[in-house]
């Protein structure tokens, strides 16, 4: 049986993963792919709840644009201040839904709909839609 998520699964995430693994088959190696995923993620999330980036920065819905904010701490993007790493990534992302989980279903399965030239959009709530964390009683 596959393993299950710790956590319920957001679109936040599927969009992280997404845009990382765009970045990844560009050539971008995996850790500044990660920092980027989540980067573009929160920025999104930020504009869709109204919090915003700065001036200049994409428009609710848009991520990965010429008008996204382009604060950067060397090779990462940052918010607040913050640099969004990958070993952020790994914490909020990964951990979140469990490593076993992320590498055994969830990345291969965000990979399989891009290879199937799938949007984001059109996966967004559909991929996740089965992946329930266990309940209490039977954890």
């Amino acid at each position: 049986m596959p393993p299950t998520p710790r956590n319920p699964i957001r679109r936040f995430d599927v969009l992280a993963e997404y845009r990382k693994q765009e970045l990844e088959e560009q050539g971008a190696p995996t850790d500044e792919a990660k920092g980027y995923g989540l980067w573009v993620a929160k920025v999104v999330a930020a504009r869709r709840f109204g919090r915003g980036t700065g001036a200049g920065g994409p428009g609710p819905g848009q991520a990965g644009g010429a008008d996204e904010p382009t604060q950067r701490t060397g090779k990462w993007h940052a918010l607040d201040g913050q640099p969004q790493t990958d070993a952020l990534f790994d914490r909020e992302v990964v951990a979140r839904m469990g490593p076993e989980f992320y590498s055994e279903v969830f990345a291969p399965s965000i990979r399989e709909a891009r290879t199937r030239g799938r949007s984001y959009e059109a996966i967004r709530d559909a991929v996740r839609r089965h992946w329930r964390p266990p309940t209490r009683a039977s954890r």
